[in-house]
């Protein structure tokens, strides 16, 4: 593991106790309830097994095997893994989570029909080397959902001693750069959303360009389809 790695599980085994005691509300009413619906609109439980790349304490990974995915669960931090085990088991959901670095997954190549992996790719070494990992494990045609931080999201946080020449787990990245980056690099956009900060009411959102509401997002969802050899 490489030093970037071993320091990016260590911050996430200690925010773990916190995002746990929070997830349910992310999901189910905050900034993330909007994602698994975009996730089934564009990967069917039918059309194979499923990765959640980042997987945390297991939220998205326990609803989707709830609604008839077959779904297998990574993050990089052990104490998110074992929250995750311990929500499959009281849910009596059957989900395989292990630790594991995005950027080197333990799956074969073509494994999965469709990867979720939200506000992740950002927190490696190099986004690049991630979505090459990504677009390894996906199936021809299968379906990526990527999630990126909006540019005054408060999570960018983690990346601003990056200024003061000191080492960060963050390699914060614009929405813009991550569909163009997803676009050099084998994948072909199928739609993208974004979730609104406070303050930002469809009436307002719809007068926005697509550019102007990355802008204001907390974070934009991005369904990527593998282009076929």
């Amino acid at each position: 593991m490489s030093q970037w790695s071993e320091q990016a599980a260590k911050q996430w085994d200690q925010f773990a106790a916190d995002w746990h005691s929070r997830s349910d509300a992310m999901w189910e009413t905050g900034s993330r309830r909007s994602i698994l619906p975009f996730f089934m609109q564009h990967t069917s439980s039918q059309a194979g097994p499923i990765l959640d790349a980042g997987c945390g304490d297991g939220y998205a990974s326990c609803k989707l095997a709830g609604q008839g995915y077959a779904v297998e669960g990574v993050d990089i931090a052990g104490e998110m893994i074992h929250h995750a085990n311990d929500r499959a088991k009281a849910e009596d959901i059957h989900v395989h989570f292990q630790t594991a670095d995005i950027s080197r997954l333990p799956f074969s190549d073509e494994k999965f029909a469709g990867v979720l992996s939200i506000n992740v790719v950002e927190f490696t070494p190099s986004p690049l080397r991630a979505l090459h990992e990504l677009h390894r494990v996906l199936a021809p045609r299968g379906v990526l959902v990527l999630g990126i931080l909006g540019p005054t999201a408060g999570p960018r946080a983690h990346s601003y001693r990056r200024l003061y020449e000191e080492a960060t787990i963050q390699n914060t990245m614009m929405p813009w750069e991550a569909k163009q980056l997803a676009r050099e690099n084998g994948f072909l956009l199928l739609a993208e959303e974004p979730v609104f900060k406070e303050g930002i009411t469809p009436d307002i959102a719809g007068r926005l360009s697509v550019e102007l509401r990355e802008a204001v997002s907390f974070l934009t969802l991005f369904a990527l389809q593998k282009e076929a050899n």
